[in-house]
């Protein structure tokens, strides 16, 4: 089953152990220094600096930006889904659950966003997807606001202590 596990920072090398991922993908503030696990391949390993904020603007903290959003893209084509995706940020609730959603839409773009997007609520009850990585997401994919939609549609995740990974399975 072709997967994509979300975690927070603090459990990157246990998911990554626990289910052969050798992919992965880091959404962190640039001041956020970590390790990457051994199993992750350093080659396949995409650091994307940016704070979870939902508009630009605000000193020194970084937007997610078009750039970050086509580079989450460009990986998940490039990701040989022979093992699952690994994506974290700082919590796991709000930038890689979006990386997650946009990196699913690109692999499978005949997935249904509210289906998707469900499937992500039923995995975490925690997931509030980054919404300024979904719009931009949206336009780059060209979901002409369907993911945007989705993802209003299932509000906000109920609060967490960042210590809740999960997985979003793939339809088949």
């Amino acid at each position: 089953m072709t997967a994509i596990i979300v975690s927070p920072l603090a459990r990157i090398a246990e998911m990554a152990v626990r289910h052969g991922a050798c992919e992965m993908i880091s959404l962190m503030a640039k001041e956020h220094a970590f390790h990457r696990p051994a199993v992750i391949k350093a080659d396949r390993h995409l650091l994307l600096n940016m704070n979870d904020i939902t508009f630009a603007g605000t000193g020194d903290l970084v937007a997610p930006q078009e750039a970050h959003v086509r580079a989450i893209i460009d990986f998940a084509t490039g990701w040989d889904r022979s093992a699952p995706l690994l994506i974290h940020c700082w919590m796991g609730i709000s930038r890689s659950p979006a990386a997650a959603l946009i990196a699913a839409l690109a692999i499978r773009p005949e997935e249904d966003d509210l289906m998707l997007v469900r499937r992500l609520r039923t995995s975490s009850p925690f997931a509030t997807p980054n919404a300024r990585l979904i719009a931009i997401g949206d336009d780059l994919l060209g979901r002409q606001g369907r993911l945007i939609a989705a993802v209003k549609e299932i509000g906000r995740g109920a609060d967490a202590d960042g210590n809740a990974p999960f997985m979003l399975s793939m339809a088949t």
